[in-house]
């Protein structure tokens, strides 16, 4: 559990602030770059890859394991404004304070700090339109205990790395996953774990390890 008064704040090396829980000795983002990351791993390798596959126009369903900063939130919101209906669940066990999520300079990189804002100011276990074509749901629960009827086309796979919370990497949550994606759907983390790609595999995922982001040499997909 990160303790919320050890957080810190950190600038990563593209310029995009993270957090370091020192309870886990951790980041929440890579420090070689907070957005480059999460573009890399969950808008080019994740996002991307539905967005060939959905007819055009139609609403994708994405469910993401770790709100944290809201950071692949809001940039899922910057690339589909406009053009794709969103409805966007993220689960969350441990949200991050008012004064944290204001600290965070993603907004204002990308030129978007009301649209980040309205993300963090979004209440939690309510769905809110935060635009026209960004609907989102925060729920705070622990991944292990989240039961839906729902189906998602696209799952962000983004809790704290294997060797800090093995706990939410095991088997039982992949199981869950595979049940919650619709045919054709599609799961991406940061993560290239062997466990990991074998236990996906086991369960009926076909697996791909892609070139992870800057600092980190692959990264996995996978397909139901």
């Amino acid at each position: 559990m990160p303790a919320k008064s050890g957080i810190t704040l950190i600038t990563t090396e593209d310029g995009s602030h993270s957090l370091y829980v020192p309870e886990l000795e951790e980041t929440y983002h890579s420090v070689h770059g907070a957005i480059r990351e999460s573009q890399h791993v969950f808008l080019e390798a994740g996002l991307a890859c539905v967005l060939e596959k959905k007819p055009a126009k139609a609403t994708l369903n994405i469910l993401e394991f770790g709100f944290g900063t809201g950071l692949n939130a809001l940039l899922t919101a910057i690339r589909c404004e406009g053009t794709r209906p969103v409805n966007y669940h993220s689960l969350e066990k441990y949200p991050l304070t008012t004064a944290q999520t204001a600290a965070l300079n993603y907004g204002k990189l990308l030129c978007r700090e009301a649209l980040f804002g309205q993300l963090h100011a979004c209440p939690w276990e309510k769905t809110t339109a935060v635009t026209d074509y960004f609907t989102l749901k925060k729920i705070n629960i622990d991944f292990r205990d989240y039961k839906t009827r729902h189906q998602y086309d696209l799952i962000y796979f983004d809790a704290f790395a294997p060797g800090k919370q093995p706990e939410l990497w095991d088997k039982g949550i992949f199981r869950q996953c595979y049940a919650l994606l619709s045919p054709g759907g599609v799961l991406v983390t940061y993560s290239a774990n062997g466990q990991l790609k074998r236990d996906l595999s086991a369960i009926g995922f076909t697996v791909a390890q892609l070139p992870g982001p800057p600092g980190k040499r692959a990264m996995t997909r996978a397909v139901k």
